[in-house]
């Protein structure tokens, strides 16, 4: 199996479109709240703006599109948050989405990043512990979607608990 990560570019937008809807029914499918899932109304045209704000990697095994994922730099430029990760559900546990994962980490160790951050479902169990796997941990979670969501983060370098909360803060302040 010959997998390629890449940055995408404006051709890809359809792949990434088809990646996006394939991985995301999934996932409200398993959540039970297809209603509540922000990425099954998302639109070729909504990802062709995103690429102008994130850097966005499209994956291909054996030549087809199977995996995406974004990277977007916080201000004020120490956390970068990663978003729209998916991957074509019949190629789940092939290596795509750990590939992706170490290409966004690259990327913001490229970029001065200290900490990479994500939501996902607090009680989507497998992927939760995919990313506990990847070296992510749960830093707080939320209701703002209608369901439990996780904040999870992944120290890029070493933070003590103060000045995480400090950047995290700086981040994701209102």
């Amino acid at each position: 199996m010959d997998l390629v990560i890449k940055k995408a570019s404006e051709q890809d937008v359809f792949a990434i479109h088809e990646i996006v809807q394939e991985a995301f029914k999934e996932y409200a499918r398993e959540l039970g709240l297809p209603d509540k899932v922000s990425a099954l109304k998302e639109t070729p045209h909504i990802i062709l703006e995103e690429m102008r704000k994130k850097t966005i990697f499209i994956a291909f095994l054996d030549g087809q599109p199977v995996g995406t994922i974004r990277l977007e730099v916080l201000p004020p430029g120490k956390v970068g948050y990663i978003s729209r990760f998916g991957v074509r559900p019949q190629v789940q546990n092939c290596g795509v989405g750990k590939a992706l994962i170490r290409a966004v980490e690259e990327e913001a160790k490229k970029l001065g990043l200290r900490v990479l951050t994500l939501h996902t479902a607090s009680k989507m169990t497998s992927l939760v512990r995919f990313y506990y796997g990847m070296g992510f941990y749960i830093h707080s979670t939320s209701t703002d979607r209608g369901y439990i969501r996780a904040l999870l983060c992944k120290e890029l370098e070493q933070c003590d608990a103060l000045d995480l909360n400090s950047e995290l803060n700086a981040a994701y302040a209102k």
